[in-house]
């Protein structure tokens, strides 16, 4: 399945549902099929998924071998693939605009 988030702050950004389930469990909440996330959210989530993306750094770099090649796959780092979604919910946050999805 795959997930469009819209706001008035900024350009859609569209999801496979892997991805964006990664991220909702991480903010604890369950994925809908529709929703929204409020402005009052907003902060406590961006913070909550800025941590996540360095933990997931941290966590990287801890699993390289000696020779400084990384073991875990390029195409699974949280920050990589989660950017566009956290830079719409920090223009969403600054606009003071929710971010909707399945409507």
């Amino acid at each position: 399945m795959i997930y469009q988030f819209r706001s008035k702050a900024g350009p859609d950004v569209i999801m496979l549902a892997d991805l964006s389930k990664r991220i909702f469990d991480i903010f604890g909440r369950p994925l809908e099929p529709r929703g929204i996330l409020t402005v009052e959210q907003l902060p406590a989530l961006i913070t909550t998924l800025e941590t996540a993306i360095l933990k997931d750094l941290e966590e990287r770099s801890k699993s390289q071998t000696d020779e400084g090649v990384e073991k875990l796959r390029l195409a699974d780092r949280l920050g990589q693939r989660a950017y566009p979604f956290l830079e719409l919910m920090k223009q969403a946050n600054g606009k003071h605009e929710p971010i909707m999805w399945g409507v």
